[in-house]
């Protein structure tokens, strides 16, 4: 053991790493001795650790994933690059916490991994405790009613039982989570009620049937009334609320699977592009407006898609073009320039289209004729061309309720760029008659 007695300040002096063949000892100025130890203490100590977790994690995927994630519980970032992981490259499925499955912590289940209820915001450590005492005790729990009975509602109160139906806990006791809330109104009183007969040892008489006070048949609960469920937007941002994020299914899966982009990257692979012009999938967490020195607006953007979260940035000018659709929970297909600044990555955003937009303009298996034109390299770089193709474009969007039609354009004879929805037309045949009266290039293109 060395005790350091004084340090002194060389600058910045080039270091190295000594490796010696032998085991050599040092003599110290102060007579101890010390091993030439240190590099392979070191190096040995990370090489077993690596071993074990790599082995774990061919051998048993599903156990050291779900350890992996109650580890990183409070980092939500790290938790769904985790999930994402899991669900990508080990076809792990991860699925919302259940109050017949879940514990408190992430747990393996036949090849799944569920949530720990310990994930769902606004339920407490007595309110988990009580659900899974009166699981062990009494076996699942078959219905809304059988639960709200069981559980101790002092300790489970009404915003914690909300709270375990918006984030999907209780789908496998109603999975109509709009008629579940809703059901609790009359079902509250009446497991209150229940409480207080079986504290002054009076039972209903359906407890009383078959001279068992044990059994309880619940046939006296309220029913629920019959009402639609939550949209999956709805569902999917309850979900994001209060666990952090999506579960059930992300709302970029969907549309991504749609409308596929073959250059498309994630934000995980940002780094892997810097300098570069990419094309991502995202959805908007977070807007930070900033007023420049010149008094224009610009925003600061915390975005994420399946892979997880990043910045951006988006400049006065473009900001002035996506204002409207510029806003939290929206989903984009945007297309920026990777950024570096300080050892943070930043995707700088050019262009951004709303999916949401995209999806009411026409249905995914629906294969619609296109308008095409054809633009030569004397076209392109004539600004005032160009604006007046723009023009063009706007004047035939029509209504935002009509079904639109894609606008596409031939460069150079060799590349196909598909415009934005925000340019998709109403009027085929006529935007095709007004193009080709501004001496523009254009048909109506049916890929059949």
């Amino acid at each position: 053991m060395v005790k350091i007695v004084s340090r002194k300040s060389l600058g910045s002096q080039t270091v190295y790493d000594i490796g010696v063949e032998k085991d050599h000892n040092f003599l110290l100025k102060n007579g101890s001795i010390a091993s030439n130890c240190f590099n392979k203490s070191h190096s040995m100590a990370y090489g077993f650790v690596t071993y074990q977790t790599a082995y774990l994690k061919a051998n048993y995927p599903v156990e050291y994933m779900a350890a992996l994630l109650t580890e990183n519980s409070d980092n939500t970032d790290k938790v769904q690059k985790y999930i994402d992981s899991c669900q990508r490259s080990l076809k792990i499925d991860v699925i919302p916490p259940d109050v017949n499955r879940s514990e408190v912590d992430f747990t393996p289940f036949e090849g799944k991994i569920i949530f720990g209820l310990s994930a769902i915001k606004n339920v407490g450590e007595s309110a988990i405790e009580n659900i899974l005492v009166a699981r062990r005790t009494g076996g699942k729990f078959k219905d809304l009613a059988d639960f709200c009975s069981r559980i101790n509602l002092q300790f489970v109160n009404s915003r914690a039982l909300e709270s375990l139906i918006k984030c999907g806990a209780l789908d496998s006791l109603n999975k109509n989570r709009k008629q579940a809330i809703d059901h609790l109104n009359s079902l509250i009183p009446w497991a209150q009620g229940k409480a207080k007969d079986k504290e002054i040892g009076q039972g209903s008489i359906f407890d009383l049937l078959g001279g068992n006070t044990t059994t309880n048949t619940n046939e006296d609960a309220p029913k629920p009334q019959p009402t639609n469920d939550f949209s999956t937007q709805e569902k999917l941002q309850s979900e994001k609320e209060l666990l952090g994020f999506y579960v059930s299914e992300h709302p970029l899966k969907s549309i991504i699977k749609a409308y596929p982009v073959e250059d498309a990257i994630t934000l995980q692979d940002l780094a892997e592009h810097k300098g570069k012009k990419v094309k991502v999938f995202l959805v908007i967490v977070e807007v930070k407006r900033h007023v420049t020195k010149k008094g224009e607006t610009m925003a600061f953007l915390k975005v994420e898609d399946m892979s997880g979260q990043a910045e951006a940035i988006v400049f006065p000018r473009t900001f002035q073009e996506i204002l409207t659709s510029l806003e939290e929970n929206k989903s984009f297909l945007v297309t920026g320039k990777v950024d570096k600044q300080e050892e943070k990555i930043q995707l700088i955003i050019e262009e951004a289209e709303s999916l949401e937009h995209l999806l009411q303009s026409v249905k995914p298996t629906e294969k619609l004729p296109s308008v095409r034109l054809y633009l030569t390299p004397e076209e392109i770089e004539q600004t005032s061309k160009l604006d007046n193709l723009k023009t063009i474009l706007e004047d035939y969007n029509g209504n935002p309720d009509q079904k639109k039609y894609p606008v596409e354009a031939v460069v150079c004879n060799q590349y196909l760029v598909r415009f934005g929805s925000r340019f998709w037309v109403e009027d085929r045949e006529g935007i095709v008659e007004r193009l080709k009266s501004s001496q523009f290039q254009a048909s109506i293109f049916n890929d059949d």
